[in-house]
């Protein structure tokens, strides 16, 4: 991980990049589709097809865990994004406010994302990030390993984002130094798009 710090406090810090890694499995578009479907079937939103009543509540559960699922490894990176970002604040605390917590990168993150990283995102096509980066800390905040979806209560797979966005919401909730967005900046990659980069550099 390059590290380029500047102890000037008029000029800009970079932080460690956010690296993602894929997260999806074969068949997942596919049941989130059926999931969206069958929720606003369940609901009166859309004429019921021929399905049971059982096989949609089947339907959006299946679609509701793999949302949990894929949340629970953006949570992964993002969690060892926020380690890397403690390490680089511990080698350099004049680069930093006094008393910054983990709450602080966080906030960084969810409330003061840079505009590099917005526009990334939205060039992969990804809606609501601020939701999905909030809801992926959350979650890795409960659990250390997926679990089953035989180990989760089928109410709780329904409602799994109420619950993720509580959760953030008390962890959060403590005091802690907001970082200045305009002194701050980092970069998002594509786990495959940062091995290019680094292959890129160590070539030439």
């Amino acid at each position: 991980m390059s590290e380029a710090l500047t102890m000037n406090k008029s000029e800009i810090v970079r932080l460690p990049p956010l690296i993602l890694h894929p997260f999806a499995e074969a068949g997942d578009s596919m049941k989130l589709m059926e999931s969206s479907k069958a929720g606003m079937m369940l609901e009166g939103l859309l004429p019921e097809s021929d399905r049971t009543r059982y096989e949609l509540d089947r339907a959006l559960l299946e679609g509701r865990y793999c949302e949990l699922r894929m949340l629970f490894y953006v949570g992964k990176d993002v969690v060892r994004w926020l380690e890397q970002c403690e390490e680089v604040a511990g080698r350099h605390p004049d680069a930093f406010p006094a008393g910054l917590k983990r709450q602080s990168f966080v906030a960084y993150l969810v409330d003061a994302t840079p505009r590099n990283v917005v526009e990334k995102l939205e060039k992969w096509g990804v809606a609501g990030y601020q939701r999905i980066f909030a809801r992926a800390v959350a979650l890795n905040a409960v659990f250390n390993t997926i679990p089953e979806p035989a180990a989760l209560n089928e109410e709780f797979i329904k409602a799994y984002y109420r619950y993720a966005d509580q959760i953030f919401a008390v962890e959060q909730r403590e005091e802690y130094p907001v970082l200045d967005a305009t002194r701050y900046s980092m970069e998002l990659y594509a786990s495959g798009e940062y091995s290019r980069m680094l292959e890129r550099e160590w070539e030439g």
